[in-house]
């Protein structure tokens, strides 16, 4: 069904939509803006893999520490 779908042709042609779309002064900052996208989700995906368990209990052990502080603080 997709034989052949990539051809350099068509790349071609995408790319040539893509530059009378945002012109060559744009097309640095809008690879970039891509560029910085794709990075930020794949952080958030491989964050997301790594197990939120981890982190959670990070920032469990850091708000127990926390209340412990303000309530010894309190008391004096």
């Amino acid at each position: 069904m997709f034989n052949g779908l990539f051809q350099p042709t068509h790349l071609i042609l995408i790319l040539v939509v893509v530059l009378i779309i945002f012109g060559p002064g744009k097309l640095p900052d809008v690879g970039k803006a891509m560029g910085k996208a794709m990075r930020d989700m794949r952080n958030a995906f491989s964050d997301d893999e790594e197990g939120k368990e981890g982190k959670g209990k990070k920032t469990e052990a850091d708000g127990v520490m926390a209340a412990k502080e303000l309530k010894n603080s309190n008391v004096s």
